[in-house]
């Protein structure tokens, strides 16, 4: 079963009693291939529904997919998962990184790691050559991410790969990350999870390649895919001419817009889309164009380990508050009158990593902030917060209606399925401009729409029709690709200009997975498996007290306040029926419409309309029976 694809072992360490035990991958991988489908049975498996984020019995999970370590498929792509208290309430969530540290733990002889427990002091888990050792790191304590970083590397050797924390993780601050190698963050604040085992890093290092089943088949289809990914990509606002280059995760293969620079110290440095716009908007409003503050922003979060989208959003809602008067210096703490300028973003990171003053109210996320603050402060979060996670308002649900299911039933903002159609929505704005080599005609979107989406229906981005159905078929594909993985920035590939009608056929992900471990499956067959991992991920949120049909739901503004304007898309327009341009603005999602949408959607995933809840039926039919009659003993499984 694990033969090709796959290192065999998934290691579990608890730092309770220091024991340390190894998982074969072939118990999991039977109904799950990778990533987020093994991490959520992992989870299911070993977390205690009514363990908190921040409890021993807890567990951080880290995984690769069967297609990591194999070159040329964009595919170095890991998950880190956990009970998070990131959002409201606390819940299962993940974060989805790039970088080498996935490939690299493959290569140390494992598909995933577990770690549960707590450790009494700070500690550090070198997994290298078959050995696993528990160390001292004290030294480290207290240390940035990237001073971490650096002294394992000189302790241990360049040779492995770090997986580490910067102070706000180790002082629990809710949306804290994770920071690896070549800068890959993990978001989702799984970070804080790690802080709250005394768990300072993971390194890595081996030698132990993964074998693909059909070799001479998967060159063959990596030869397919750099045709179909060749010529210049678009520029975007991350790169800076003569300041930043292309750096690609280790064995991508593909290349995208990932950018990368280098200090006056000779340190290099992540550059892209989020993380530079931590900071971007009010620097060059406060400098009247570009600045460099707007680097050092990016590197202050990854040293300390504080999310990019979360810090986005609130530095946006810090500065309506001061310019509302709701909030002044002298109230916070921190320099508002002088917000993006060097001394703003360092006084805030700062005191949101240690937890100092107004910056402990904050590390609980803008939301409870805004609550504590009161008034006027709570009204404002709608100006840049998208959802109970406190993440930036981007894809908003108002102008992408498909995108209100995705935000609804997912626990942060679902960035692999939200950028489906927002993407093609992009790509038809370019085309309604004119831009050279841009393709998204309306008859194309059509082709997409019904192709994948489920019907030609979902191209009309002003109707809720078919929208119920396009969130399903996003999300499944999503999660089969988030099983292998496969990098959103290129997959799905549902769309090429290089191809006949420009819509991709037969799905080149199954292909690629059949390759790699010799299981033949189809597209129908790799769309199964993301459906039974969401069943999954749906069965674990509804055993800690999601709620079914009361959990999936959307922050009240996007129902209630019309939305005025999308910074890529001012106008808010949308390609409506047969393709005409139509406008957005002034629309909410209505509220009777969602629910409907609701109706639909639990219709088409076999669950009960009424409830939201899953049923034993569908549950068995996704191979998941030891999942319902858990559910069943609880009372939390529809009767039928």
């Amino acid at each position: 079963m694990t033969e090709f694809g796959y290192a065999g072992e998934i290691l579990k360490v608890d730092l309770s009693d220091g024991k340390i035990t190894r998982l074969p991958t072939a118990d999991y991988a039977d109904r799950f291939p990778g990533g987020k489908g093994i991490a959520a049975k992992l989870y299911w498996d070993m977390v205690p529904p009514q363990a908190k984020a921040f409890d021993p019995a807890n567990c951080l999970i880290c995984t690769s997919g069967p297609v990591a370590g194999f070159t040329g498929f964009a595919s170095s792509r890991w998950l880190a998962c956990g009970k998070s208290a990131a959002g409201n309430p606390e819940a299962f969530c993940y974060g989805n990184l790039g970088g080498s540290w996935g490939n690299r733990l493959k290569y140390a002889g494992y598909d995933g790691i577990v770690v549960q427990g707590k450790a009494e002091k700070p500690v550090y888990l070198f997994v290298h050559d078959g050995t696993v050792e528990i160390r001292d790191a004290s030294h480290l304590r207290g240390k940035s991410a990237f001073e971490a970083s650096d002294s394992l590397k000189a302790e241990l050797g360049k040779a492995v790969s770090v997986l580490t924390i910067g102070q706000a993780a180790e002082n629990l601050v809710v949306f804290a990350t994770l920071l690896a190698d070549e800068g890959a963050s993990g978001s989702g604040g799984i970070g804080s999870v790690m802080g709250s085992k005394m768990l300072k890093a993971i390194a890595v290092a081996g030698g132990k390649k993964p074998k693909a089943a059909d070799p001479e088949r998967l060159s063959k289809l990596a030869e397919h895919v750099r045709t179909l990914t060749r010529g210049p990509l678009p520029p975007f606002w991350w790169v800076i001419p003569g300041r930043t280059k292309t750096q690609a995760c280790h064995g991508c293969g593909i290349g995208c817009t990932r950018q990368s620079y280098v200090d006056e110290k000779g340190n290099r440095f992540k550059c892209f889309c989020q993380q530079i716009d931590i900071y971007r908007r009010p620097a060059e409003r406060y400098y009247n164009g570009w600045n460099e503050v707007i680097l050092l922003a990016m590197r202050l979060c990854d040293q300390y380990g504080l999310d990019a989208s979360v810090m986005q959003a609130m530095i946006e809602w810090l500065i309506r508050c001061y310019k509302e008067g709701v909030l002044r210096d002298e109230d916070t703490g921190l320099p508002l009158s002088k917000i993006g300028g060097p001394e703003f973003i360092e006084a805030l990171t700062r005191k949101i990593a240690l937890r100092e003053g107004f910056g402990d109210m904050l590390a609980q996320g803008t939301i409870k902030a805004a609550e504590a603050v009161g008034g006027r402060a709570r009204d404002l979060i709608s100006y840049s917060v998208m959802n109970s996670s406190n993440e930036v308002k981007d894809y908003d649900p108002r102008l992408v209606l498909h995108n209100a299911l995705l935000i609804a039933t997912e626990t942060r903002r679902p960035l692999q399925q939200v950028h489906e159609a927002s993407g093609f929505l992009i790509g038809w704005l370019d085309w309604l401009d004119g831009m050279e080599g841009a393709h998204l005609s309306p008859e194309v979107i059509s082709k997409i729409a019904d192709r994948y989406w489920g019907s030609a229906a979902a191209a009309d981005y002003s109707s809720y029709e078919g929208k119920a159905l396009a969130a399903k078929n996003i999300q499944d594909r999503t999660y089969a690709m988030e099983s292998l993985i496969l990098c959103n920035a290129r997959w799905p590939m549902l769309y090429n200009p290089l191809t006949e009608n420009n819509v991709l056929g037969p799905d080149l992900a199954s292909q690629i997975f059949s390759a790699v471990t010799g299981r033949e499956s189809d597209e129908g067959e790799m769309d199964r498996t993301g459906e039974r991992a969401f069943n999954l991920q749906r069965a674990i949120l509804m055993r800690q007290g999601w709620g079914g049909r009361e959990g999936d739901r959307l922050l009240d503004y996007l129902h209630d306040e019309p939305m005025q304007y999308l910074r890529f898309n001012r106008k808010c327009i949308v390609p409506g029926k047969d393709g005409e341009v139509t406008s957005r603005k002034g629309g909410v999602v209505d509220r009777a419409e969602f629910e409907k949408m609701k109706d639909e959607y639990y219709e088409l995933r076999g669950w009960d309309v009424a409830s939201g809840r899953q049923t034993k039926a569908k549950l068995e039919e996704l191979q998941l029976g030891d999942i319902a009659a858990d559910l069943e003993s609880r009372g939390l499984l529809k009767q039928e």
